[in-house]
């Protein structure tokens, strides 16, 4: 399938440091002969060392994206983008060519990490996370029409 023909998937949340880069991350790594897959956020807050960290376990490398903020992507002809907040969901710019956007929210990693101790209580949050996120990509692009 040629680039042309891929599914141009943003995923969007506010900082663009976890869910939505771990969403990339996937997507990449899972459907890459049918998604061209793109994360920002409402704002840059740069990639989140733990969300790098459990994607590794994972066996995918996200090291290579890099944190950007939605405007940096308005040349881009995305055709469907996935909030994977409700603060980005609520915020979400128009995009050329009216791209569908679709609501799918994930728990928010470094949030729910301040309420516990410990490093390994910590990483299960962003493990649960990031399993549930790599379940939803795996739906994909049959999701996205449901």
């Amino acid at each position: 399938m040629s680039n042309d023909n891929k599914l141009k998937v943003l995923f969007l949340c506010t900082g663009n440091s976890c869910r939505s880069q771990m969403a990339e991350g996937w997507a990449r790594a899972l459907k890459s002969d049918v998604i061209d897959a793109y994360s920002a956020g409402i704002e840059a807050h740069g990639l989140n060392p733990n969300a790098v960290k459990v994607m590794a376990e994972a066996g995918v490398d996200i090291t290579s994206q890099k944190s950007q903020v939605v405007g940096e992507l308005l040349d881009v002809p995305i055709d469907v983008v996935v909030t994977v907040c409700g603060h980005a969901h609520e915020t979400c710019p128009v995009f050329p060519r009216n791209a569908r956007v679709i609501h799918k929210g994930f728990d928010d990693p470094p949030g729910l990490a301040k309420s516990v101790e410990g490093e390994d209580e910590k990483l299960a949050i962003y493990r649960r996370v990031r399993d549930e996120i790599r379940a939803y990509v795996e739906s994909l692009p049959d999701a996205l029409n449901a």
